[in-house]
């Protein structure tokens, strides 16, 4: 008889499951719904690109920030308690829109920003292992698997919300007219725009309580490290004594990095494209906008899509076949910089 996934020594985890793999979609919304918004704060606040990337610098600095501090204390506690701070500093850093806003200044946001993505950094941290302790360890790379597949939902889910509820609706003054306003138009604007802005944080900030309820009041197994003393300098020596574990983390360093580059660019990089081709800028940035929902579509699908092939292709062949047609893409981008470039730019998100 086929052994479930979800099951361990007769003790099934589907809702526990299902429940945690919730979470994989709601940080892919925090990290899409975000991407669009370092052009949209420049607009609102007459920024320049480099100032309004600063977005990026908080949301991953707080990803940063918080990596070990949240593994050493899931070690100490559970991974239940790691997920429920992750949702707890998700839930403070998105309802914090709202007083950044009546602030209307630019960087009390990104203290907002750096909150949430320190939860994301737990809920990341703890809901990994949390997924591979729900079954056996031969399914556990599968399990792991089909719960990174819904994250690209939460992000498909994030870059419409993105686009229709925050972009569409924002003033369509562009820059340069709102460089040409006077401080008292310029100020009923931006109060209008940053009220468009927060919306979406504030609903998702109310969801996220509403998950962490849920996850603190249900039966959740109490799975976590055996040994919780924490011994941070001669556990790292014996981790990177490992060449495996070594090796794969120059190798995530180098995906997570191609990863946001991809996803943070697209928008960019077709809109030039688009616009090289005679494409007014208002419709090429509506344009390169639809290319990275195609982009996040194709990543949805490749991860079902390679989850089913493990069931006959080994881990190590697959990786490599998919990083050697990764790299071919990115070569494409960088060489060709036309409309072939930017569509091995939206390629790349199936490897």
């Amino acid at each position: 008889m086929k052994q479930s996934i979800l099951s361990k020594d007769g003790v099934s985890y589907v809702v526990p499951f299902v429940l945690i793999t919730s979470c994989f979609a709601l940080w892919g919304f925090a990290n899409d719904i975000t991407n669009p918004m370092v052009k949209a704060f420049s607009k609102i606040f007459r920024m320049s690109a480099t100032d309004g990337a600063l977005v990026q610098v908080a949301f991953y600095g707080g990803y940063f920030a918080m990596a070990f501090p949240a593994a050493m204390f899931i070690r100490r506690f559970s991974y239940k308690a790691g997920v429920l701070v992750g949702l707890g500093l998700y839930a403070l850093g998105a309802l914090l829109f709202y007083p950044a806003k009546t602030t209307g200044e630019y960087y009390p946001f990104l203290l907002a920003y750096f909150i949430l993505t320190c939860g994301l950094s737990f809920l990341e941290t703890s809901s990994n292992p949390y997924i591979l302790s729900m079954g056996t360890e031969e399914t556990a790379t599968r399990r792991l698997n089909l719960a990174q597949s819904f994250n690209p939902m939460g992000s498909l889910l994030g870059m419409y919300v993105a686009m229709n509820f925050i972009q569409a609706k924002l003033n369509p003054l562009d820059t340069a007219s709102r460089a040409n306003l006077t401080p008292t138009e310029f100020e009923a604007i931006k109060d209008y725009d940053l009220s468009i802005l927060i919306a979406p944080y504030l609903a998702i900030g109310l969801v996220i309580i509403v998950m962490f309820l849920l996850i603190l009041f249900w039966r959740m197994p109490k799975n976590g490290d055996t040994n919780h003393s924490i011994n941070f300098l001669p556990t790292l020596r014996r981790i990177f004594s490992m060449p495996h574990y070594r090796e794969g983390v120059v190798a995530q360093f180098f995906y997570v990095g191609v990863q946001i580059m991809c996803w943070t660019f697209i928008i960019q990089y077709g809109t030039h494209v688009l616009m090289a081709d005679g494409m007014a800028e208002q419709a090429a940035e509506v344009l390169s906008q639809k290319y990275n929902i195609v982009a996040m579509v194709i990543f949805c699908c490749s991860r079902f899509i390679c989850t089913f092939l493990l069931r006959f292709v080994n881990t190590g062949r697959l990786l490599m076949l998919l990083a050697i047609a990764g790299g071919a893409l990115v070569a494409g981008v960088i060489f060709l910089q036309n409309v072939y470039g930017l569509y091995c730019l939206v390629g790349v998100s199936a490897c």
